[in-house]
């Protein structure tokens, strides 16, 4: 097993990355809630490299506690996607104190 910590800041970025030998594309945004009492939170989407306009994957909520490509096993992106730790990311965090882990089976 591999763990690779996929390099974030806390803000809104897009950014080509090889996972498991495949070229990707990560596209991040936060996306604010309508209700006031609820916080936003932060949206993943995946596209195939080199050309950008073919997505994977269209609005990954960052959410702590689950593999966030279970759901998508069918597209074999040859891993797993996790946050660290067991909170969500939040506006001013993610990259810092909350990360995003690829963990993939190979040595």
């Amino acid at each position: 097993m591999a763990l690779y910590e996929i390099p974030l800041t806390p803000e809104p970025q897009a950014f080509g990355i090889s996972l498991a030998g495949r070229s990707l594309r990560l596209v991040l945004r936060w996306a604010e809630s309508p209700a006031a009492d609820v916080p936003g939170g932060w949206v993943l989407d995946i596209l195939d490299q080199p050309d950008d306009t073919i997505p994977l994957i269209c609005g990954i909520p960052l959410v702590a506690g689950c593999d966030l490509l279970a759901p998508y096993a069918y597209l074999e992106l040859g891993g797993a996607l996790y946050i660290s730790g067991d909170m969500s990311p939040t506006l001013n965090n993610l990259g810092d104190t909350v990360l995003l882990i690829f963990k993939t089976e190979d040595a």
